[in-house]
C-alpha cells in the first residue's frame, strides 16, 4: 500500500524531514571538496591524486564515527547524538575554510570524517523507527537522495560562489547546517521505538559486542555489501568532476550544470526504487537497478556532446541512487532490534573504509591509460570499474536475504545467516 507524504502524523513528518536534512547537508559538506580538487591542488602544490586522499581520509574516519555516534544513540537515545554530531561535522567545515596549509586540510578532512560518520546511522535509525512500515520503502529512498540533493546543493554553491570567494568561501557556506540543531530541538521528539527497545532490555546483557558475537555472519555479509554499495557511489560520483574538468576541460559553468543534471537523476532514481522496492522487494529492486546500470555506462563517459553527457549522467545515477535508496530501510530491517542505533550506521560505514580509496584508485587507474595529448584517461578507467563495481553489488544483494516487514518497535527475531534466503 501506498503511504505518501499526507498520511503521515506531523511528527512524523517533522522526524522525517529532520532526518532528511541533517543527511543533506552533511552530504553538502563532503563533495564540496569533490568540486574543487584541482583548484585545492593548485593552491597547495600538491598533485590531483594527493588531493584525493583528502577523500580518501574522510571515507576512512567515518566507521569511528558511526561506532562512537552509534553506541550513543543506542544508550542515551537517536536525538541528543544527532544535534552534538551536526554541530560538530558544521564546525570542522568551516575550520577547513582557514587551513593554513595541506597538512591541516588533511587533519581537518579526517576529523570531519568522525562527524560525518555519525550522522547517517542515527539519521537514518530515527527516521525508519519513526515511520510505518509500508512507508518504509517510499521514504527511504527520499531519505537516501538527500545525499543526491546535498551534492546538487553543493554543485550549486560551486557555480554561484567559487567564481567570486574561492574554495575557502565555499567551506565557509559549509558552517550553515549547524541551524538545523535548532529545528531538531524543538520539533523532533526522542524515537518511540528506541524508548520500548530500552524497556524491554532492563536487565539484559546487550551491546555491538554481543551482538556482533550472536550474529557474525551478519556484520561481515553487511560490511561486504556495503563495501561494493560504496564504491559504486563514490567509483561514480568522486572523481567525475575532475573527468569533466580535465579530459573533457569543461568550464566550471558546465560542470556544474552536468552535476547538478546527474543528481536531479540520482534523486529521481533512490525515490523510484525506493518505492518500488516496497511491493518488488528490497533486494530484487537492487539488482534491477545494478544491472541497468551497467547499461548506462557508455552514455555517461563517452558521449561526444555535452547534451549525450547530460542523459548519460542522469541515467546512470538514476540506476546507481535508486539501488541506495533501498539501503536505509534495507539496513535498518537487517538491524538487530537492540542495536539499530549503531548497525546500520557502522556496518555501512565500515563498508566506506574498505571502499575510501575509490577516488585514489581510479586516478591511479585513469593515468595509466593515456590520451593522445598524454593526459590520464579518466573515462575508460571509470568505465572498467564502474562495470565491476555494478556487478558485485548484484552478486552481493542476490545472496542475502530481507525483513521487509518486521516491526522495529517488538523486534527481537534471531536472523538468519545471509546465504540462507
Amino acid at each position: 500500500m501506498r503511504v505518501g507524504w499526507r498520511l503521515l502524523t506531523p511528527v512524523q513528518r517533522a522526524t522525517f524531514t529532520a532526518s532528511f536534512l541533517g543527511w543533506t547537508l552533511d552530504a553538502f559538506d563532503f563533495f564540496l571538496v569533490v568540486l574543487v580538487v584541482p583548484r585545492i591542488a593548485t593552491d597547495f602544490n600538491q598533485s590531483i591524486p594527493n588531493v584525493a586522499f583528502a577523500i580518501t581520509i574522510t571515507l576512512m574516519l567515518r566507521p569511528l564515527g558511526a561506532l562512537i555516534f552509534g553506541m550513543l544513540a543506542d544508550r542515551f537515545g537517536r536525538r541528543g547524538p544527532l544535534m552534538v554530531d551536526i554541530v560538530l561535522y558544521s564546525a570542522l567545515e568551516l575550520a577547513t575554510a582557514f587551513a593554513p596549509n595541506f597538512t591541516t586540510f588533511l587533519i581537518l578532512r579526517a576529523l570531519f570524517g568522525i562527524a560525518m560518520g555519525g550522522e547517517w546511522g542515527i539519521g537514518a535509525a530515527l527516521a525508519m523507527e519513526s515511520l510505518p512500515s509500508a512507508a518504509r520503502g517510499l521514504f527511504s529512498g527520499i531519505l537516501q537522495e538527500g545525499y543526491a540533493l546535498g551534492y546538487l546543493l553543493a554543485a550549486v554553491a560551486f557555480y554561484l560562489l567559487f567564481p567570486h570567494f574561492g574554495w575557502r568561501g565555499l567551506f565557509i557556506a559549509g558552517a550553515l547546517p549547524a541551524v538545523l540543531v535548532v529545528y531538531i530541538r524543538t520539533r523532533v521528539p526522542e524515537s518511540m521505538a528506541w524508548q520500548a527497545q530500552r524497556e524491554r532490555r532492563v536487565g539484559q546483557t546487550s551491546g555491538l559486542l554481543a551482538s556482533i558475537g550472536r550474529r557474525p555472519l551478519l556484520y561481515l555479509y553487511a560490511i561486504a555489501l556495503m563495501a561494493a554499495f560504496n564504491f559504486m557511489s563514490h567509483g561514480s560520483q568522486d572523481l567525475y568532476p575532475t573527468f569533466l574538468q580535465k579530459q573533457r576541460e569543461f568550464s566550471v559553468g558546465v560542470t556544474s550544470a552536468l552535476t547538478i543534471v546527474a543528481n536531479l537523476g540520482a534523486i529521481a532514481g533512490g525515490i523510484y526504487f525506493g518505492g518500488l522496492s516496497q511491493h518488488l522487494g528490497r533486494r530484487r529492486a537492487i539488482v534491477t537497478s545494478t544491472l541497468l546500470g551497467i547499461l548506462a555506462i557508455p552514455l555517461w563517459v563517452f558521449s561526444p556532446s555535452i547534451v549525450l553527457l547530460g542523459a548519460g549522467a542522469f541515467a546512470l545515477q538514476f540506476f546507481v541512487q535508486g539501488a541506495w535508496g533501498i539501503v536505509p530501510a534495507h539496513l535498518n530491517e537487517l538491524s538487530p532490534g537492540d542495536v539499530r542505533g549503531t548497525f546500520p550506521g557502522f556496518t555501512y560505514q565500515l563498508g566506506n573504509l574498505i571502499s575510501a580509496g575509490a577516488a585514489q584508485i581510479e586516478a591511479a587507474f585513469a593515468a595509466g591509460f593515456k590520451l593522445p595529448n598524454g593526459g590520464a584517461n579518466y573515462a575508460q578507467a571509470l568505465a572498467i570499474i564502474m562495470v565491476v563495481v555494478f556487478l558485485a553489488v548484484a552478486i552481493l544483494t542476490a545472496i542475502g536475504h530481507e525483513r521487509r516487514h518486521v516491526d522495529f518497535a517488538t523486534d527481537t527475531e534471531p536472523l538468519p545467516a545471509p546465504s540462507s534466503a
